[in-house]
């Protein structure tokens, strides 16, 4: 096993200092390649904040309860926040790398929010990048030389950090806001082509990959509409069409749309347009 670290003042002791908004109080870094297990068991956390960047293989973090096991891999960050409980296990046998820093401060937690770090905000996607290993090495160089301002430097250190962060999590938003957008739009054209054909929402959901709740739910952030209203939507507005500019009957109408039972339909069309098709299509009938 590989361990390299640095503490402020040469102190192991866990510390909370309220005097600056940031306070850097260790960093360090443990690489397992033939010891088989590190643990760390804190029941009533730290007192301090707690960031763990997981650089190379996996790590086993048990939040919350000790039998829950999640696995978090490398190009992902924990962050604890004071008095959480703490359990986690690095094994030899997964290459596990892992950089760690502490920090404290009298305004952390509007800091954190400042850098797009939300507070239910747990396990960070961030990417495996040699920007954050440059960064922690920095830190515990600082913390080991403690040449002038060091202190200082430690916090602009952390603060680089976070904005490499932030920056990582508005472009995994951006990509999810893109990957979204694409989607809906997709749904939208497949219902304006088919609206007119027998749709059934869970199953066009299934074959897309989708669940039916979360692609109900983020069609109607995008168009507005839950699917099956869309879809009802485009159906009367091309009925209307039909009344005004053709002479086929409200059960053609009808079946041109999507529905066969024409009693159904005309019921469907009076609840959105306040009319019967019979009476719209009198109302709106050009004289001769």
């Amino acid at each position: 096993m590989y361990m390299n670290a640095g503490y402020l003042n040469n102190s192991l002791i866990d510390f909370k200092d309220k005097s600056k908004p940031l306070v850097v109080g260790s960093c360090g870094t443990y690489r397992l390649d033939r010891r088989p297990k590190l643990p760390t068991y804190r029941p009533r956390g730290r007192i301090d904040y707690q960031i763990l960047y997981v650089k190379a293989g996996i790590a086993h973090f048990h939040f919350d309860h000790e039998e829950d096991d999640t696995i978090v891999s490398a190009g992902n960050l924990v962050l604890y926040r004071p008095k959480e409980f703490q359990k986690y296990e690095y094994y030899g046998a997964d290459k596990t790398e892992v950089y760690w820093l502490h920090f404290t401060g009298g305004n952390v937690k509007n800091i954190l929010r400042s850098y797009g770090i939300k507070d239910d905000m747990r396990v960070i996607y961030v990417g495996t990048s040699l920007e954050y290993e440059r960064i922690f090495k920095r830190a515990i160089t600082e913390l080991q030389r403690c040449q002038p301002n060091y202190q200082e430097m430690l916090v602009l250190l952390l603060r680089h950090l976070l904005i490499s962060i932030q920056r990582q999590i508005a472009r995994e938003k951006k990509l999810t806001n893109e990957y979204l957008d694409a989607e809906m739009d997709l749904d939208a054209q497949y219902f304006n082509d088919y609206y007119n054909t027998e749709i059934n929402i869970e199953n066009y959901a299934a074959q897309r990959g989708m669940s039916v709740s979360w692609f109900i739910r983020n069609f109607k952030k995008y168009t507005g509409s839950t699917p099956m209203q869309y879809i009802v939507s485009i159906r009367i507005t091309n009925a209307q069409i039909l009344l005004e500019t053709t002479s086929y009957t409200v059960s053609e109408i009808a079946r041109i749309v999507g529905y066969e039972n024409p009693l159904y339909f005309s019921r469907l069309f009076h609840k959105q347009k306040g009319f019967s098709p019979s009476d719209y299509r009198k109302q709106t009938a050009q004289p001769h």
